[in-house]
């Protein structure tokens, strides 16, 4: 995981959504700070470690699609945002800093995300 800080492509790329971005192998974070921040690094962690297991494109396809799929469903960017699997996982379990140790292969799709 390679950290970069980069205020610029954040407020272009994810409009000033969100404090870090995962593009495998690297984490962009909008501010030095976040650097410290162990759970949102957790996070991003988490991310990482779907996008090897999903080869990286098939991580980026699915979470388009599953994003489509639900901001059609709940007509709100935040609410589809919240339902992707990937990003259930890694917010039910970014305060664990141990949970990548113990995580099993495709954890995000073995709790049964996939829900509407």
């Amino acid at each position: 995981m390679i950290v970069v800080v980069s205020p610029f492509f954040m407020k272009y790329f994810v409009a000033g959504h969100a404090s870090a971005i995962t593009l495998f192998p690297f984490v962009v974070l909008n501010h030095e700070r976040h650097r410290e921040n162990v759970v949102l690094m957790n996070h991003e962690r988490i991310h990482i470690e779907q996008q090897k297991e999903m080869l990286v494109v098939g991580f980026y396809i699915l979470y388009l699609l599953e994003y489509i799929v639900r901001l059609l469903a709940y007509k709100n960017h935040f609410a589809a945002y919240r339902q992707i699997s990937f990003e259930q996982e890694a917010y039910d379990y970014e305060e664990d800093l141990y949970y990548l140790q113990k995580r099993g292969r495709w954890a995000w799709i073995r709790r049964s995300y996939f829900k509407l």
